[in-house]
């Protein structure tokens, strides 16, 4: 007898089973945007030195993962609710860029990849900014 565990990996490599990801929110632009800047530092963290890499890019990484968890806690949220996750948002956002800007300053980030960071953070900051003024009407 074939174990489920045997079966399934047959399926997924005779390719019976997609092994795309199912739609979801994806399309929302705020969390397009926030998930392609991770996937652009994740690029760039096998590049930042090892002293700084488990420490500072530690920390830009829960930082970024909690912005992503925070804004996509809120989709689901009742207008009256959704607030303080996009407030914390803003301010994990604001802390990722903040670190961003030390990595930068210790050498541990070259020019090129800061500012190929930095610009699409900074329109995210824009874009939650703008959430939240239209929350507080």
């Amino acid at each position: 007898m074939i174990s489920s565990k045997v079966f399934l990996n047959f399926i997924i490599h005779a390719k019976l089973i997609p092994r795309n990801p199912p739609p979801g929110n994806l399309n929302l632009p705020i969390i397009e945007r926030l998930v392609r800047a991770y996937e652009i530092w994740h690029e760039f963290t096998v590049h930042i030195p090892k002293i700084s890499r488990y420490t500072l890019g530690d920390k830009i990484d829960s930082l970024f993962i909690e912005t992503i968890e925070s804004v996509y806690t809120a989709i689901f949220l009742p207008r009256d609710k959704k607030y303080p996750y996009i407030e914390q948002a803003a301010a994990k956002l604001n802390l990722a860029k903040f670190f961003l800007e030390i990595a930068w300053r210790i050498k541990s980030l070259d020019n090129k990849k800061y500012i190929i960071l930095s610009e699409p953070l900074d329109e995210i900051g824009k874009m939650l900014g703008g959430w939240l003024r239209q929350l507080s009407k």
